[in-house]
């Protein structure tokens, strides 16, 4: 039977199964071939919380969702278009995202009596009737690859392992998908083990015939390459963008980076991808506690580098006493957050948004700490180099925001040409007769940076309040309410220095929907689908939280209301009314997913309609 062609704009895909099932693994290798045939690719990947959670169980789903598109896109997709499901516990857990129509491919032997139980089905949904407004196509994944594997000396358990490159294989051909990349990561991932790399190829070219072949797939889908402005285009983790981004900045600054840090869930990848560029200088330091890499990193800090440790919301806890002595020496760091659900452990594979007031006050004493946050995986890139460009200028510790949604989901990354990023130019003392520690650029006010060894350079350091000018330990009143009004100075005059906030749409009017850091794209989303429909409604985003940018009181007083959607419980909200007294309409999630582009629609539509604020 000949397959019809339909073109599509763009698709969300989810592949949904257990942990040990490869959803991580197909997912990463469709997205990154979307990316390779030219479009534009936003992922989520979306793991259970447990390690190995019990096979078949609600809780133990592990998915991996993409959205891919001919036209720009900035989120992983709201409502699912084609659902690869590997049992029956993950057909449950996605059913409520897929769109009418959605395509389930579903692989068999995963919805027997025990994976029925697991689920709470009573009956069988593949048989029931009760999937009719799907498009439904139960596969035999596991049956045809013991067939397909029966000459080689392989376990009947390892050959079901295949089972995702199959799947991948199908949705392959049914969405027009080049093979080749995932051919090529094969041969390099499994060529000392011609075994196993033989049964996953064999697979995944399995896979691609039973679409081809199969009449039940009637028609073959198409996204077409996208139009994208000239340039070498890679999707790219906002973990990796952030260890790339330190990595670049050392570089602009002509310094040697190092970093300190203790593995955490979500930010563990960036110490990862730190330590492949070890041919580039760059040190690193997997420390015994979150304790140890930071106070690691504000040594090397001390000793002349650009120094940088990474945490989430747990691990930014512990650092706490430590980044008040960083903020009181006035060195230069950079503190990534990857911020994750909780309070405590809490959920750590899911985002949230709810270490911004332990970012902004979470210290004893008066210690301010410049806060910035990024909008997406590659603004991971961009904000880890305005960190350290702001650390290095104004000798301070900064914070970057980022959440587990951005760090470990991906979207398109322009590679930019490193002549291309400005460089930076970090001052050391090196006169012994004008030097003394705690004297500042009147400017900045940062302070005067020597590296220990350089003689006549000796300085105290230290927790203890310094005296303004000579660094001398000093317990005198008067002096440390000048040096914490110094440090609070510095910090204010970073407005200056940064761009003013952006408003898009109307100047002025009725409501503003303002975001912080990972709800970009879905607020950005919703704020073009409102556009389209004629609704009246201007957005505006905060990449500068500590401080804010210089016109935002004006911007707020321009509108009469202001709708804030935040992953917390209102902590922008509370700095916003506290700082500027203007009453703002929280839209808070904590459901532990990134913000959803409907959550944000209907929220604005229903203002709209009403008197409310």
């Amino acid at each position: 039977m000949e397959k019809q062609e339909k073109y599509l704009d763009g698709l969300t895909i989810r592949f949904a199964g257990d942990s040990g099932d490869g959803m991580q693994l197909s997912g990463t290798q469709f997205s990154n071939t979307s990316g390779a045939m030219g479009n534009y690719v936003n992922t989520f990947p979306d793991y259970p919380a447990e390690i190995r959670a019990p096979e078949g169980t609600l809780y133990g789903v592990s998915a991996y969702q993409i959205q891919i598109a001919t036209k720009e896109i900035s989120t992983f997709g709201a409502f699912i278009d084609v659902l690869v499901a590997m049992n029956a516990s993950s057909l449950k857990v996605s059913l409520p995202k897929l769109s009418k129509g959605a395509v389930i491919i579903a692989n068999e032997s995963g919805f027997g009596a025990k994976n029925l139980k697991l689920a709470e089905y009573e009956t069988n949904p593949l048989e029931d009737g009760s999937l009719s407004d799907f498009e439904v196509h139960s596969v035999p994944i596991v049956e045809t690859m013991k067939e397909v594997c029966a000459d080689l000396e392989m376990s009947p358990k390892f050959i079901e392992r295949t089972k995702n490159l199959f799947a991948l294989g199908i949705v392959y051909a049914l969405y027009s998908r080049d093979s080749e990349h995932t051919i090529k990561w094969l041969n390099e991932k499994f060529g000392k083990k011609p075994v196993v790399l033989d049964a996953n190829l064999r697979a995944l070219k399995k896979g691609m015939e039973y679409t081809a072949v199969n009449d039940e797939f009637t028609t073959i889908y198409k996204v077409e390459k996208s139009e994208v402005e000239p340039g070498f285009y890679r999707n790219i983790t906002g973990n990796e963008a952030a260890a790339l981004g330190l990595v670049i900045a050392a570089n602009r600054a002509n310094m040697h980076l190092f970093l300190g840090s203790y593995p955490i869930t979500p930010a563990t990848e960036i110490l990862h991808f730190i330590s492949g560029y070890k041919k580039h200088g760059v040190k690193h330091l997997q420390a015994e506690d979150e304790i140890a890499g930071l106070t690691s990193a504000i040594g090397a800090s001390f000793g002349g580098y650009l120094a940088a440790t990474t945490t989430s919301g747990p691990g930014l806890s512990l650092k706490v006493e430590a980044m008040g002595l960083a903020c009181i020496l006035e060195l230069p760091l950079v503190i990534i957050d990857v911020q994750r659900a909780g309070p405590s452990t809490g959920i750590p594979t899911k985002p949230e948004q709810t270490d911004l007031l332990m970012a902004m006050y979470g210290r004893h004493g008066d210690a301010p700490i410049p806060i910035v946050a990024a909008t997406d995986a590659a603004d991971c890139f961009n904000m880890t180099i305005e960190a350290a460009r702001i650390a290095l200028k104004y000798m301070t510790p900064v914070i970057l925001l980022t959440d587990g949604y951005i760090a470990q989901g991906t979207n398109a990354f322009k590679v930019p040409h490193i002549e291309d990023i400005p460089e930076m130019s970090p001052t050391f003392a090196t006169d012994p007769e004008t030097y003394q520690s705690y004297k500042r650029d009147p400017e900045t006010l940062a302070r005067m940076w020597a590296v220990p060894g350089t003689q006549g350079l000796e300085h105290r350091i230290g927790g203890l309040e310094k005296e303004d000018i000579t660094g001398n330990v000093s317990s005198d009143s008067e002096n440390h309410q000048l040096m914490t009004n110094l440090r609070q100075a510095k910090v204010d005059g970073i407005a200056k220095d940064i761009p003013l906030l952006q408003v898009h749409g109307e100047q002025s009017g009725d409501l503003l929907i303002l975001g912080w850091g990972g709800t970009y794209g879905a607020i950005k989303d919703a704020w073009n689908d409102l556009r389209c429909d004629g609704k009246v409604v201007s957005r505006a985003h905060l990449k500068y939280l500590n401080p804010f940018p210089a016109n935002i009181e004006e911007v707020l007083n321009n509108f009469d209301r202001v709708l804030i959607p935040e992953l917390n419980m209102g902590d922008l909200k509370m700095m916003i009314q506290g700082k500027f007294l203007k009453r703002i309409i929280g839209l808070n999630r904590v459901d532990g997913l990134p913000l959803q582009t409907n959550v944000v629609y209907n929220k604005v539509v229903e203002l709209l309609e009403s008197k409310e604020g």
